[in-house]
């Protein structure tokens, strides 16, 4: 007879290696989406009022958003604390936001 213990350890070694390969897959498909997404959002005008770079947010006024929210001025994280270092209060700029209300894009306004 079998020691059951050696067959359960011998499955959850298995387990255990699939699952970075499985992940792995899924992060690359769900990468890719997020990329295509951000490209893809529509930049809206912004005027930036705050930064937080401690927070990670950057506060801005801004028009109506595609989501159909109204204008107004409010906080959102950002995709990428690096961007808060090259901003500054009074800058205007366009930008994208996720269903998650982070900006995933930013740019300075020409």
């Amino acid at each position: 007879m079998k020691n059951p213990f050696t067959l359960i350890t011998v499955a959850a070694f298995a387990a255990g290696l699939a699952a970075p390969v499985l992940a792995a897959d899924k992060m690359e498909h769900m990468d890719h989406g997020a990329m295509h997404a951000a490209a893809d959002a529509a930049l809206t005008d912004g005027l930036v009022k705050k930064v937080d770079k401690s927070g990670g947010k950057l506060t801005v006024s801004h028009g109506p958003l595609p989501s159909g929210m109204p204008g107004m001025t409010m906080a959102f994280r950002v995709k990428d604390a690096v961007w808060l270092d090259s901003m500054k209060e009074g800058q205007k700029i366009r930008f994208a936001i996720d269903d998650k209300m982070t900006i995933v894009r930013l740019e300075a306004a020409k």
